[in-house]
């Protein structure tokens, strides 16, 4: 069994925030070869207070009592409030919002004390070689935790994130590395056993209506939290960005996790754009020797293996596997 901790910033039941970290922890919580021992939100795809209440949400609905633990709400450096108005106002400047009536929006819930990265760099310092760490959002708790707990960068078994762009035509950052760019350069660098998953493969991943439908149909907590919570996002992604339906970043991390044949990866050495500009927050890939190095410092720090490429059919039947043995009922009294 792989115990994981997920790193997140999700936005499920709230207009215009992306809900693929949602069906992330879902399937996390479904599969019994899993493990999820904690859960940390950051700011990103949400601010970390609104994704501590959708974590929240999602444990209470389905009568889970797994630790959750409010992190950053800002980058080490980067200022925040061009994306806080990019991903929190973009659904009311396109007239949009109206696609999330009936939601019901996720409950306030009272936050501890303990910080994100301490609850991360104390749980894998005291279980070396036990804990994967899943980062699906910015990379700020982890930063931080790094920073505090230097330990970590060999204690974990390995650590699993979606982020950054390379190849891309319409995008030269991401939302994740470039909501916090010294702290995805800070993690990619560590050292540590990483894997990487780029918007490059998860833009080749889709799940549609048509999609939901069938999960609909298993009628469990799980099931039906993903399912409320998707269909206004995939009507926003359809309107939005010319797509049949919507990307599921944040499931392929999991679901890679649970059967590796969904994607494959190669081995490269990874850098994140630093310098003010237009780049700022951009994905560097490279393998080693090049054929020209002039004005090329050698890398400073080891492989990283980044999945390239997604069998999508096989990605939405691990998704519908794996839901279908959640529990019919939730223990919760909700």
């Amino acid at each position: 069994m792989k115990r994981l901790i997920i790193d997140c910033d999700p936005g499920n039941g709230i207009a215009g925030a992306n809900v693929d970290d949602g069906l992330a922890l879902a399937l996390a919580l479904a599969a019994p070869e899993l493990s999820l021992e904690l859960v940390t939100t950051v700011a990103g795809n949400t601010p970390s207070a609104v994704g501590y209440n959708v974590a929240k949400d999602l444990m209470a609905r389905t009568g889970r009592s797994l630790p959750v633990v409010r992190g950053s709400n800002q980058a080490l450096q980067e200022p925040g409030g061009p994306w806080r108005d990019a991903l929190d106002n973009t659904v009311h400047k396109r007239q949009l919002a109206h696609l999330w009536n009936g939601v019901r929006p996720p409950l306030d819930f009272e936050a501890p004390a303990q910080e994100a990265a301490d609850a991360i760099g104390q749980l894998i310092c005291a279980n070396p070689g036990e804990i994967t760490l899943v980062a699906i959002g910015p990379l700020t708790n982890v930063a931080l935790a790094i920073e505090r707990y230097p330990d970590m960068i060999k204690a974990a078994r390995q650590i699993v994130i979606m982020g950054g762009v390379f190849a891309l035509d319409d995008f030269i950052k991401d939302t994740n590395f470039g909501f916090d760019p010294e702290a995805a350069d800070l993690v990619l660098s560590c050292g540590a056993n990483i894997t990487l998953v780029p918007l490059d493969v998860t833009t080749q991943t889709l799940m549609t209506h048509q999609d939901l439908d069938r999960i609909q149909q298993l009628d469990t907590p799980l099931a039906n939290f993903i399912c409320e919570t998707f269909r206004p996002w995939i009507d926003y992604s359809m309107a939005t960005r010319s797509l049949a339906g919507c990307w599921i970043h944040d499931a392929l991390v999991i679901a890679w996790l649970l059967d590796p044949r969904v994607a494959n990866a190669t081995q490269y050495y990874t850098e994140v754009e630093l310098r003010a500009g237009r780049t700022r927050g951009k994905t560097w890939r490279y393998k080693q020797p090049l054929r020209l190095d002039v004005a090329i410092t050698p890398p400073t720090s080891g492989l990283v293996s980044v999945l390239q490429t997604v069998d999508n059919r096989l990605l939405l039947e691990i998704i519908e596997r794996y839901l279908s043995m959640a529990p019919l009922k939730s223990s919760a009294n909700y």
